[in-house]
């Protein structure tokens, strides 16, 4: 089957707003620059609503994303890495820091300033079960989007951008007249990206968006998310929980630990030689296909629970379950450093961790 044009789409309205005097000229491959990012949620209680604590979902985040690249961000459950998706569309509004996008400051900008750029950055969610309205053919979740930012004029011109749409994600056109109840998951999920292309965005954050899917679907719709990268130009945050998918997909990765990025590297690097005993651990409770191997390997003991991130450790977050801790782990948060161009750490024994140290 002939991969379908997508000439039309791209010639569509892409006028953008005119950079503001506070703007911030990013380098020539930067799109995204997240600078002392923050989110933090009030924690109220008592008839009043008085706030007695504060749950520190994003701290203090510093990344850089290119244009054109996939980073991957990893974590576990309650790590923060939906917090930071949302906050990056201002759907979550940042506590501090700067989210500088193409060189404007995305958290100094009022609500109708801040339009143009949700149609440049899109989402796409991690249920297509109940990110599509149940009560909206595909041909009106699809148009809609055109509707609101006047990217088609007329009844004919909406139809055949939904009929390119559909196309593009590999759906057939007499998909339009149907509902989100008749299609499967992987269908859905191609739906909803549609959707978000609709507009056409240049940077697109997944949020754990193969993960409700069966892993034969996962493949189809993690090659569909490669095609349109490399298709249309764009630049995407991956947010997943799963390595093998971030392994397959992400041009860089980023590992999150209660809220902050511990390390960041390029994939080869993050996978071959990690530098954080966070990232070993993660590396290695992921399953191996070869039983054998499986058996083989060496196994990494993390003792005990994630912190509350209303309560969190002095010193390095992660130190009351890290195995090879030191004294000045409980008493010094530790930076992220470069180890290498591209590869940074947030631990003090950064170094020895890459070398191999043991990790029991």
């Amino acid at each position: 089957m002939a991969r379908p044009s997508h000439v039309g789409l791209r010639r569509m309205n892409t006028s953008m707003p005119e950079r503001r005097s506070n703007d911030v000229e990013p380098g020539d491959d930067d799109i995204l620059v997240l600078k002392g990012l923050s989110k933090r949620f009030p924690v109220t209680s008592g008839i009043m609503r008085r706030k007695v604590a504060e749950v520190h979902a994003v701290d203090a985040i510093d990344v850089t994303i290119r244009r054109g690249e996939t980073l991957g961000l990893v974590g576990e459950s309650g790590s923060g890495k939906t917090t930071l998706g949302r906050t990056i569309l201002m759907v979550e509004p940042p506590t501090s820091g700067s989210i500088i996008y193409d060189g404007t400051d995305l958290a100094q900008l009022t609500a109708p300033n801040m339009r143009p750029y949700r149609r440049r950055i899109q989402m796409v969610f991690q249920d297509p079960y109940s990110s599509l309205n149940p009560r909206m053919r595909v041909r009106d979740a699809l148009a809609e989007p055109l509707k609101i930012h006047g990217l088609a004029h007329g009844a004919q011109e909406r139809t055949d951008q939904v009929n390119q749409l559909l196309e593009l994600v590999g759906l057939p056109r007499d998909a339009r007249d149907r509902y989100p109840h008749e299609f499967s998951g992987g269908q859905r999920q191609r739906i909803s990206i549609a959707r978000a292309l609709a507009v056409r965005p240049e940077f697109i954050i997944a949020d754990e968006a193969v993960s409700a899917l069966d892993v034969s679907i996962q493949a189809q719709i993690l090659s569909l998310f490669e095609d349109m990268r490399d298709r249309l130009g764009l630049t995407y945050l991956f947010v997943s929980h799963d390595l093998a998918v971030i392994r397959h997909v992400a041009t860089r990765v980023a590992v999150m630990y209660l809220g902050r990025i511990v390390e960041i590297a390029d994939r080869d690097a993050m996978f071959h030689k990690p530098a954080h005993p966070y990232t070993v651990s993660l590396l290695a409770s992921a399953p191996i296909p070869d039983p054998i191997a499986e058996r083989r390997r060496h196994r990494v003991k993390v003792i005990g629970e994630v912190p509350s991130p209303m309560k969190r450790p002095s010193g390095c977050a992660f130190h009351p379950r890290c195995p090879v801790a030191i004294d000045r782990c409980r008493h010094e948060t530790p930076p992220l450093q470069d180890l290498q161009p591209g590869h940074q750490s947030a631990c003090w024994r950064a170094g020895e961790v890459a070398d191999g140290l043991k990790i029991a």
